[in-house]
């Protein structure tokens, strides 16, 4: 997954730190208990409005009997509103006897960036998708992260985690897994992904794969999904039809609920993400007028976005052309771009 080995030592040192020390975080949900559980992950947070605080992440345990686990997330970034209210609608509605096996859910992972409408913590400025493997005894937001490490990722079989594009992006929906060295594992995932029901999944290419969650989940070998549902800071009717449908797929797909999946009726996509030319990346700043809608299909040399100065008139825009064949799958939101931002992202489309 391309991760660089300075990326890997950083992460060894973190994980060897982290092997010395006990969580800081407690669980008041019995995780072995079979029935419906509703409670919290406790992380002590001394500060100015409350010296003996601690920071709450809901969660919920389902579980009947032996069988599979699945751990769902939303609220890894606190923007992303299509994980956060399916997981909060299905941990309400899901009953012991509708399961075999046992049901995680942790609507919002970063919770403080959840209360913040914000992609990450306002208490540090911890993005928790890069966060990973944790610190126990680093900052609020690594200290979640290395809970998850070492005490939820281990309990389960399969985990989902459900993103959308937040307030900086608008993504066409779909469900996405890794290429990995385990060609049985990858497999695996890459069939949780189609059966999720986007009409699109992705072999996801990331820029910088070595601190996130799905990194974790991969590395000790578990059956990892991930998603991008839109995107824009919001959630519409039609991506919350998408996410809610698609976290009981994911447990019909894990053998934990029964029922027949409910796949998207229109043609199917598989899409691929092999490398960083994927990614239109903007040099200027200025103003973005996207030229082509998500969904379409570009050429190498397609024009697909400008960028207008507006520091004076008179000044010609910045063209971006695409650097190869694809479906263009994601763009900036907001108009307003400056020097690194992503402008769009163009997948290939694999012909089946």
């Amino acid at each position: 997954m391309n991760i660089s080995s300075e990326a890997e030592l950083q992460a060894d040192t973190r994980s060897s730190v982290a092997e010395g020390h006990a969580t800081t975080l407690s669980a008041t949900v019995d995780f072995e208990r079979d029935g419906v559980q509703h409670g919290f992950l406790k992380l002590p947070y001394s500060h100015d409005q409350s010296a003996w605080g601690c920071i709450m992440i809901p969660i919920s345990v389902v579980k009947n009997g032996v069988g599979p686990t699945a751990l769902l997330t939303g609220g890894n970034h606190g923007d992303e509103y299509e994980g956060i209210t399916a997981l909060l609608k299905l941990a309400g509605e899901l009953r012991a006897e509708d399961v075999q096996g046992r049901v995680i859910i942790v609507p919002a992972m970063n919770y403080p960036a959840v209360q913040n409408g914000s992609r990450t913590s306002p208490i540090d400025k911890g993005n928790m998708n890069r966060s990973f493997p944790g610190n126990p005894t680093g900052s609020m937001t690594e200290r979640i992260a290395d809970y998850f490490q070492r005490h939820l990722i281990p309990l389960c079989d399969y985990a989902l985690d459900i993103h959308s594009g937040g307030k900086t992006l608008d993504i066409l929906p779909f469900a996405a897994a890794h290429r990995l060295p385990d060609a049985q594992q990858e497999a695996k995932c890459i069939e949780g992904a189609r059966l999720f029901g986007t009409a699109a999944s992705m072999i996801l290419f990331e820029l910088d794969a070595a601190s996130l969650y799905d990194t974790a989940v991969e590395s000790q070998g578990k059956v990892f999904v991930t998603t991008e549902l839109r995107g824009g800071g919001t959630s519409t009717p039609e991506t919350m039809a998408l996410a809610d449908r698609g976290v009981r797929n994911f447990l019909k797909f894990a053998g934990i609920l029964a029922g027949e999946l409910e796949l998207a009726d229109e043609p199917r996509l598989q899409l691929d993400m092999p490398d960083a030319s994927c990614y239109v990346q903007s040099t200027h700043r200025g103003i973005l007028e996207l030229t082509r809608s998500l969904g379409d299909r570009l050429k190498r040399g397609d024009l697909v976005a400008r960028v207008h100065a507006f520091e004076r008139t008179g000044t010609p825009a910045v063209e971006y052309r695409a650097e190869r064949d694809g479906l263009l799958v994601a763009r900036r939101f907001p108009a307003l771009v400056d020097i690194g931002d992503t402008l769009a992202v163009i997948a290939d489309i694999v012909e089946s």
